[in-house]
C-alpha cells in the first residue's frame, strides 16, 4: 500500500465512492433533520444530518482500504475518521455535504460532495460532485479537467463561457447581490464547493465567494477551485493576489470565471462593499506570463 497517493489514481480509485456518497445524501434529502454540533460557534458549523456522518464513512471506507495511512482533515467527527493520523505528507480533505444548513436542509441553492488531496501542504487532486444536479467533476494537477453526469462515464472538460447564472456565497451582502442583479445577471446563493466549479456547470456563468473570518475560506471551499483551474478557468482572489493552492493560504475571497471580462464583473461587484479588486493579472502560482489565472494544459 502507498502511504502517498498519485494524484491521478487517487482520483481514479476515489470518484466511484464520491458518486456512491452523492446518490446516499441525494437520496435522503427531505428526510433527515438536523443534529447540531453543540461544540460550534455558528448554526453553519454546527448543522450536521445521518446524512453528513453516512457519506463521510462511505468515503472512508475506499479511503481505508486503498490508502489507511493517510492523514486525515474531515468535517465530521466519526468513529472511522478517528482511525487515520492527523498529520502527514499526504493529506486527504472531506466535507461529505458542503452546505449542509442552507443548500440541503433548507433547499436553497446547490450542496456539494467534496474529496481533496494534499502533498505536502499543496492541492494536487480534487473531486467534486452536486447531486442535486447529477454532476460531478473532477482533477489531477496537470492532468486537465473531467466532467460527468449520473451515471456516465467522466469526459475531458474545458470552461467555455455561457449563461447567465451566478453562483455566489450564502453570507454575500446584499448591495454585492444587487450590482450583479443590476447586470442582468441571475445570482443563486450555493455552498462554495459548488462555487469554486461553477463556470464549468451547464448554464452558469461564474461563480463568487467572500467571508469575514479570520481564516479565510475554508480549505474544503476552495478544491474545487483546482478543477476549475485544470479545466482553464480563470481564478482570482483578493489583494491581486494569485489563487494559491497551498492549503495555509489565507483568501477571503474568490471569482472564478471563462474570461476576464467577468473575472473584472465579479470585481466590480465586490468593490462596492470595498472588497476584492479588478486587477486582470491573476495568475496560479508557477504559471508562466501570458495565461492569465489559467492552469497550464
Amino acid at each position: 500500500m502507498q502511504a502517498t497517493p498519485n494524484p491521478q489514481e487517487f482520483v481514479s480509485v476515489m470518484t466511484p465512492a464520491v458518486r456512491r456518497a452523492a446518490v446516499l445524501v441525494r437520496a435522503l434529502e427531505g428526510r433527515v433533520r438536523n443534529q447540531p454540533k453543540l461544540s460550534e460557534k455558528t448554526a453553519v458549523k454546527q448543522a450536521l444530518t445521518e446524512a453528513d456522518t453516512a457519506a463521510q464513512d462511505v468515503l472512508l471506507e475506499t479511503l481505508a482500504e486503498r490508502w489507511p495511512e493517510v492523514a486525515l482533515a474531515a468535517e465530521e467527527d466519526t468513529p472511522r475518521a478517528a482511525r487515520f493520523p492527523e498529520q502527514g505528507d499526504a493529506v486527504v480533505i472531506i466535507d461529505p455535504i458542503d452546505g449542509t444548513l442552507h443548500s440541503y436542509l433548507n433547499g436553497s441553492g446547490p450542496y456539494a460532495v467534496i474529496l481533496g488531496l494534499a502533498i505536502e501542504g499543496s492541492l494536487r487532486a480534487g473531486i467534486v460532485a452536486m447531486p442535486r444536479e447529477g454532476l460531478i467533476f473532477a482533477a489531477a494537477k496537470g492532468g486537465g479537467a473531467f466532467m460527468g453526469r449520473a451515471g456516465g462515464e467522466l469526459r475531458a472538460t474545458r470552461v467555455e463561457p455561457g449563461g447567465a447564472r451566478v453562483l455566489v456565497s450564502h453570507q454575500m451582502p446584499v448591495p454585492v447581490v444587487e450590482a450583479l442583479r443590476e447586470r442582468d445577471l441571475d445570482v443563486v446563493r450555493s455552498c462554495g464547493g459548488a462555487i469554486a466549479v461553477a463556470p464549468l456547470v451547464p448554464g452558469v456563468r461564474a461563480g463568487l465567494r467572500w467571508t469575514d473570518a479570520p481564516r479565510g475560506l475554508s480549505v474544503r471551499g476552495r478544491v474545487g477551485a483546482l478543477i476549475a483551474l485544470e479545466a482553464g478557468a480563470l481564478v482570482g482572489t483578493d489583494a491581486d493576489r494569485p489563487l494559491s493552492l497551498e492549503l495555509d493560504e489565507v483568501v477571503a475571497t474568490l471569482r472564478v470565471a471563462s474570461d476576464d471580462a467577468d473575472l473584472n464583473l465579479l470585481a466590480e461587484c465586490l468593490c462596492v462593499e470595498g472588497l476584492g479588486s479588478t486587477s486582470t493579472d491573476e495568475r496560479p502560482a508557477g504559471s508562466p506570463a501570458g495565461r492569465s489565472g489559467r492552469a497550464s494544459s
